[in-house]
């Protein structure tokens, strides 16, 4: 896993947040969106305190504010199925500014919104905070199956190099005066994508019988196996404990 690849959803920052080991900062990640989800809909004021957590982790990792808000138009589309939610839903109805609109799918929609907000935030910090190269090494340190992280890594290791075939097969047919724009003219595009595929298969087979030539074993060596020290998991396990803690004192009061 070479240095030097980075996703769109990367900001390079100097930050504490920056600086944690990558698998404390999964591991982090995805206890608090277990808390999140498993957090019952009318706990309003708990959903209010993960904002907070997430509004204070934002201002660690020197994250912009509109950056986020730009990236978390992701779930645009469970946005607009929480809208329709309140006019589809049955059971109990209410009547606001002429409307009826039902109880259930209100809540409903209050679930969907709040949750999937948070979790997309929560997400989009890690990826803010963590280059791609560092959250596969994070998941291998954290025992994800090889095989998972091994097609992880070839996929980024060649996306860069399928990316430029496309584009030079795109320019090569474009200079030579086809430019499909309609449906009946995208036999050129298929036949595209079809050389792509088998350009990418056979570099794949080429790739492994020289990996395999040079002792490859089904792992790639990893290049650091010091891991996140004890004060950075205690220092990630703050944001889940402290979810815990608001999910706590919401069921309480």
């Amino acid at each position: 896993m070479g240095a030097g690849h980075a996703h769109p959803l990367h900001l390079e920052r100097d930050s504490p947040v920056h600086r944690i080991e990558p698998e404390a900062k999964i591991a982090a990640t995805v206890l608090f969106t277990v808390v999140v989800v498993v957090t019952p809909r009318e706990h309003v004021s708990a959903f209010a305190g993960y904002a907070v957590l997430l509004a204070v982790l934002t201002a660690a990792a020197r994250v912009p504010a509109l950056w986020l808000l730009r990236r978390a138009a992701i779930e645009v589309p469970f946005v607009l199925l929480a809208v329709a939610l309140p006019f589809l839903g049955h059971g109990e109805r209410v009547t606001w500014l002429g409307l009826s609109l039902s109880v259930d799918g209100l809540w409903g929609a209050w679930n969907i919104l709040a949750k999937g907000t948070l979790g997309v935030v929560a997400s989009l910090l890690l990826a803010a905070s963590t280059t791609a190269r560092d959250l596969l090494l994070g998941l291998d340190r954290l025992r994800c199956p090889e095989v998972f992280t091994q097609i992880a890594t070839f996929m980024l290791r060649y996306l860069d190099v399928l990316a430029d075939d496309a584009r030079r097969m795109r320019v090569a047919r474009l200079s030579r005066g086809y430019d499909p724009r309609f449906l009946w003219q995208v036999k050129a595009f298929a036949v595209g994508i079809g050389a792509l595929f088998l350009r990418a298969y056979e570099r794949g087979e080429r790739v492994y019988l020289a990996m395999v030539s040079r002792g490859y074993t089904g792992r790639m060596p990893a290049p650091d196996q010091s891991g996140a020290s004890r004060a950075q998991w205690a220092a990630c396990a703050v944001l889940p404990v402290a979810a815990a803690g608001i999910a706590l004192a919401a069921v309480v009061a």
